[in-house]
C-alpha cells in the first residue's frame, strides 16, 4: 500500500494538490500526478449491499470508484455500490496483472475476506 512520505510533494507536477490520506494519483480529479503517471494500481472493492468482492486493475482508483458506483460496468452494476477495500501500485502493468490474477485465485479471494 501507498504511504505518505515527504519527498513526495516534491516530484508532483504544479496542477497537483497533495492530501496525506490519499496517494497522489488520487489528486487532481483522478489526474495521474507527478511520478506516479505510469503507476498500475491492482483494486478491490466491496459490495456494500452483497456479498461480492471484485477485483480489477487500472491507473486511476478514483475513476475506476466511480464508474462501479455509478453503474457504468456490466458485471459489477448489480451489485453497487462498493467501498475501496485493497489497493496496491505497481510500476508496469504486467506485475500488475500478475497480482491482479493472484487476488482473484482462491487463496487472493480468502486474503481478501479477511481485510
Amino acid at each position: 500500500m501507498w504511504e505518505p512520505t515527504s519527498n513526495h510533494s516534491a516530484k508532483l507536477r504544479d496542477d497537483c494538490q497533495v492530501n496525506s490520506t490519499l496517494p497522489p494519483s488520487f489528486q487532481s480529479g483522478g489526474k495521474p500526478c507527478g511520478t506516479f503517471l505510469n503507476m498500475f494500481f491492482v483494486y478491490a472493492i466491496k459490495s456494500l449491499e452483497h456479498d461480492y468482492i471484485y477485483v480489477g486493475l487500472t491507473n486511476s482508483i478514483e475513476r475506476r470508484l466511480r464508474s462501479h458506483n455509478r453503474g457504468y460496468n456490466f458485471s459489477t452494476k448489480p451489485y453497487a455500490p462498493f467501498e475501496l477495500i485493497y489497493t496496491k501500485s505497481f510500476p508496469s502493468r504486467p506485475e500488475a496483472r500478475i497480482h491482479e490474477k493472484y487476488l482473484k485465485s482462491t487463496s487472493g479471494k480468502r486474503f481478501l475476506r479477511h481485510i
